[in-house]
């Protein structure tokens, strides 16, 4: 009995943790950094690995003046971030459909994670900053976010509805990199408020820019019904955007596979300690 405890949680827990591998970004398929890239300010060299876009985002920025990522301190290293400059792009595919799905909260179906963050407007910089809610790294020009089914045919995500890429909401290292903000929540609603504070209104989530796949329009800037999609292509029509990765917003039926492997953790647990007592 106890065996088939083990098989069936080991089932479990395995695929839960192939599933949420598959939630970001899998594959590059094509990159042009384009004009105005960022670089390095020590060495010059380029923001232009795209293989940095891969996988998930990131939570913590390796080296000596590293630290947790979070809303004040976003990733900034070469190999966290691919940078795209004006008249370049980003193309990526996934192992899993970004689904277009309305009962997403907010009906966010993928958030893509830059390296913006909140500046700090109180002076204090060891762990009590209080920001206005303006942003330093941010793009403050033009992108354009589209998606497809196969690569080659492409619908753009309605401009009127799409967020710029690489701006709200700084990544928090210790939310789920896969639930979306409210994007309702502008610059102005973070004014006066420290990491806590941040983290209240990010209510669990780790941040990112959310897109909806019913914004997909033709060329004819017709609404389209796409039901899912497996490529995302960011072009950066003005300034420069830094992407960290990539991240589609699950169904319930990961987090309710995740709860059942949890549940089946914990019953496994109590019946071994049990066993010992007697």
């Amino acid at each position: 009995m106890h065996k088939v405890h083990f098989v069936g949680l080991a089932l479990a827990l395995s695929f839960t943790v192939c599933t949420c591998a598959a939630q970001f970004a899998q594959s590059v398929a094509a990159y042009n950094p384009g004009i105005g890239f960022a670089t390095d300010f020590s060495t010059g060299a380029g923001f232009t690995n795209a293989l940095a876009v891969l996988g998930e985002p990131s939570r913590i920025t390796p080296g000596p003046f590293g630290g947790p990522v979070d809303p004040f301190n976003p990733p900034y290293l070469r190999e966290q971030l691919v940078s795209i400059g004006a008249g370049g792009s980003l193309t990526v595919g996934f192992g899993t459909p970004i689904v277009n799905r309305p009962e997403n909260p907010f009906g966010i179906d993928f958030i893509i994670f830059g390296n913006a963050g909140f500046v700090i407007t109180n002076g204090n910089f060891t762990g009590g900053g209080i920001t206005d809610g303006s942003l330093f790294g941010a793009n403050a020009g033009h992108t354009r976010v589209s998606v497809s089914t196969d690569n080659l045919t492409w619908y753009l995500l309605d401009p009127a509805k799409a967020p710029t890429v690489d701006g709200l909401f700084p990544t928090d290292g210790v939310g789920e990199l896969t639930k979306a903000i409210d994007p309702a929540l502008t610059s102005l609603s973070f004014g006066g408020r420290d990491l806590a504070g941040i983290r209240e209104l990010y209510a669990g989530s780790g941040g990112g820019t959310g897109f909806d796949v019913a914004w997909a329009q033709d060329e004819a800037g017709r609404s389209v019904n796409l039901p899912s999609a497996s490529f995302v292509r960011i072009e950066v029509v003005s300034g420069a955007s830094e992407v960290d990765g990539i991240a589609i917003v699950p169904e319930p039926a990961t987090w309710a596979l995740l709860a059942f492997g949890i549940v089946l953790l914990l019953a496994r647990k109590r019946v071994v300690r049990v066993g010992r007592i007697r």
